[in-house]
């Protein structure tokens, strides 16, 4: 099963002992502050589905200190699974990887019958929560521990799109953005792996590959692997592109092309792709792809023939694309891109 990359909470008798609306003096209950803090260190996202008074319930989660942790609460009367559909939509993750706890059984219930996907739990079991492996990210790295405070970043780069009245790319234009492109380093290696098991809308195959497998790829002198990261004015988006390339004779194979569906918005889908196109040209080669369709990445078979690869080969359920490089296409204006040729030795 996929990793829990969300965990929306109840709140009366879930977070804190008591029922807020009935005016009980309502109590924390034992731990959570800390398996808060933990999960939110493991980069796992922190939400809420309550049926209370949004002003209450902040201001008492305020007074304990926590109303930092979460995410696009859903503090009202609405349905939980209509919540937890918000939340969903802000997030752009699968509901797949979300974990909803509630003491209510008709609560849980209604949450399931409507998110078969979601996974949902007795809030009474909450305290051995750290250990459930779903909830043990394989690694944690500078970008899991940041990951709140870049959603927070989004949704002031949001907030600012939806107040802006002129065209689309003179906002663009104001984000002073910078998308960086550097070969992988090996301290780069713990991130490339949780990126290619967390992606999945612009993700080229869906294969997941471990830090030990990245690190003999990277060492590889028939290999290149790439990692980018991009920034604005507001601050990182963090490392949210890979590329691994296998060099062939008289063509580039790219065999795994990933981006963060974070970045759609910002139009930096194919800035990778236009990158490896214009090296394997200067190169003299033509480009290969792999593509391996799963259930979510009907965009990024759509960034490939748009950007003029052509199908090639089909062995079993893997396409292989090439590209002329007769056309490639220039990167958007309203984006910096830079490369490091940190090739290690």
């Amino acid at each position: 099963m996929k990793e829990i990359k969300c965990v929306v909470w109840d709140l009366d008798n879930t977070v804190w002992d008591g029922i807020l609306t009935e005016g009980d003096e309502v109590r924390l209950k034992p731990g959570i502050p800390q398996i808060l803090q933990t999960l939110d260190e493991r980069g796992i996202l922190l939400s809420i589905a309550s049926k209370n008074s949004y002003d209450d319930a902040m201001s008492q989660l305020k007074a304990f200190g926590l109303d930092h942790y979460f995410l696009f609460p859903q503090i009202g009367w609405n349905a939980k699974s209509a919540s937890i559909a918000a939340i969903q939509r802000e997030l752009n993750i699968g509901l797949d990887t979300f974990l909803f706890l509630d003491d209510q059984a008709f609560e849980r219930d209604e949450v399931q019958s409507v998110h078969r996907e979601v996974t949902v739990v007795d809030s009474a079991e909450y305290a051995d929560m750290l250990v459930w492996p779903r909830l043990n990210p394989r690694f944690i790295t500078v970008d899991s521990s940041r990951r709140r405070e870049m959603y927070l970043h989004d949704q002031k780069r949001k907030a600012e799109e939806a107040e802006y009245e002129g065209p689309t790319s003179e906002f663009l234009a104001g984000l002073n953005m910078e998308f960086m492109i550097s070969v992988a380093r090996e301290e780069d290696l713990q991130r490339a792996a949780e990126l290619t098991v967390r992606t999945n809308q612009l993700n080229s195959t869906g294969i997941p590959y471990g830090y030990d497998e990245l690190k003999a790829l990277m060492n590889s002198p028939k290999h290149r692997l790439w990692i980018c990261e991009l920034t604005d004015k507001y601050g990182s988006y963090g490392k949210i592109g890979l590329a691994l390339v296998e060099f062939a004779e008289d063509a580039w194979v790219i065999r795994l092309l990933l981006m963060s569906c974070r970045t759609v918005a910002r139009g930096v889908g194919s800035v990778l792709l236009a990158f490896l196109m214009k090296e394997a040209g200067a190169d003299g080669k033509k480009l290969q792809a792999d593509f391996r369709r799963t259930e979510r990445n009907r965009s990024m078979l759509m960034t490939y023939q748009f950007a003029n690869f052509k199908e090639v080969k089909r062995v079993d359920d893997v396409i292989l694309f090439e590209n002329d490089l007769t056309v490639i296409q220039d990167y958007p204006p309203y984006i910096r891109v830079r490369y490091f040729e940190n090739i290690q030795q």
